[in-house]
């Protein structure tokens, strides 16, 4: 859903490409180190309670992820390796952001019930990367879904952020809503495949 607003963000964050471009920066090192500034504020801040904070370096660091590939890009040195790196890294990123929520659950609610549903969020998530790599790894189109990666990077900062700021149960809610659209986008993007796949006769272990 929050896809179609990437190019207006392309464009804010404009800027900010053309200085890293200038001062000599590559856009691997971006990559790694947006991707470790997310996993650092992600595992440190949220465990401790600091959901807010948290959510502020977590979203600064975010943002590396649309940077870099505008840097590539802009230079002309978009490449495999990048996307590789991109990619990779990106599912690093989200497993911190699930993990340091799970954390909190555990260590600031003592609540197995709600950690076990933020890492159903965590694994329906990854899982719904997973299908779309492999299925264009087949050579099949694996796009869309009820939930795509951004809508659940928004909906978990979001309700974190929320519930940082004392609004009571949103970040429960918001665990709910991202394990369930995230098992449904995952058996929406099966589905396309299935069709895709019906008389190719197609099958990999």
């Amino acid at each position: 859903m929050l896809e179609r607003f990437r190019a207006l963000i392309g464009a804010v964050l404009g800027p900010i490409v053309r200085l890293l471009i200038r001062l000599g920066v590559s856009p691997d090192v971006v990559t790694v180190l947006g991707t470790a500034g997310v996993v650092v504020g992600a595992l440190v801040c949220f465990p401790q309670g600091w959901l807010w904070q948290g959510v502020v370096v977590v979203t600064l660091f975010v943002f590396s992820d649309m940077i870099d590939g505008l840097m590539a890009k802009t230079t002309g040195t978009a490449s495999a390796w990048g996307a590789f790196l991109d990619s990779t890294s990106d599912r690093l990123g989200d497993a911190a952001v699930f993990g340091g929520v799970l954390l909190f659950f555990v260590q600031q609610r003592d609540s197995i019930l709600w950690a076990g549903v933020a890492l159903a969020g965590l694994v329906f998530g990854q899982w719904t990367s997973y299908v779309k790599a492999r299925a264009e790894s087949l050579g099949f189109t694996c796009t869309g879904g009820l939930a795509a990666r951004a809508d659940r990077l928004v909906i978990i900062l979001l309700g974190t952020l929320l519930a940082g700021l004392g609004v009571p149960y949103v970040l429960e809610i918001a665990v709910v809503v991202l394990a369930m659209t995230s098992m449904i986008t995952v058996f929406q993007r099966i589905e396309q495949v299935r069709r895709q796949a019906k008389g190719v006769g197609v099958r990999a272990a």
